[in-house]
């Protein structure tokens, strides 16, 4: 998409690993950089002042200002500096399923933190309409593709290092459903939260699950 400059927006990134600081370092335009992931900040003479709209973006040129949303600001993880964000996870999952014929419904992770010594993971909790031919395999690809896609996350898991393999839990058939349902977010507005950088969504979902 190309970004209007002559509409009375005054635009601002924070580049994503800074979103949750305290004092996030504050980019702007002339100053961006393709290829980073960043939250778009807005001003406009409409009133809003450095409003952050929740949408994240890269950009593919600065000559002129192209960007792609890359996803959401609350849906990510970067508990360990691995910046992973939506549009790296359904990448990585088509590459999972194109290699073990597997079909999703419905899927969202979130980080396990580090105890003691122990090292960080991710943890997955996928609805399946068909099962993997092969769950190792599933496993296997989707972690390495995720590697393949983020240099960051490639680097905490490098040697297991920071982070662990992945794990991945089945989801019953309709829980997503039902969890929406019991929470009063169902409908077209509503959506399942794909990646969270806490464990709140998750935990109640594989609670629920285990019902």
């Amino acid at each position: 998409m190309l970004l209007l400059l002559d509409n009375g927006i005054y635009y601002e990134f924070i580049p994503m690993e800074e979103f949750e600081s305290e004092d996030p370092k504050v980019i702007p335009l002339e100053n961006v950089e393709i290829g980073k992931n960043y939250a778009i900040v807005i001003t406009t003479n409409g009133g809003l002042w450095r409003y952050v709209i929740g949408d994240t973006v890269k950009f593919t040129s600065t000559s002129p200002f192209r960007i792609v949303v890359t996803g959401r600001t609350k849906h990510y993880i970067n508990a360990f500096g691995e910046e992973l964000i939506i549009e790296n996870a359904e990448e990585g999952l088509k590459r999972a399923c194109g290699v073990t014929g597997a079909i999703i419904k419905e899927f969202t992770a979130a980080p396990i933190f580090m105890e003691g010594r122990g090292k960080g993971a991710h943890e997955w909790l996928i609805e399946f309409e068909k099962l993997p031919e092969n769950l190792n395999q599933f496993v296997e690809v989707l972690d390495n593709s995720l590697q393949e896609l983020n240099s960051d996350y490639e680097a905490k898991r490098y040697k297991n290092i920071t982070l662990n393999p992945l794990k991945l839990n089945i989801a019953r058939e309709d829980l997503f459903f039902d969890w929406m349902k019991s929470r009063g977010k169902l409908g077209g507005q509503n959506k399942v939260p794909r990646l969270a950088n806490n464990r709140e969504f998750l935990d109640e979902l594989l609670r629920l699950n285990s019902l």
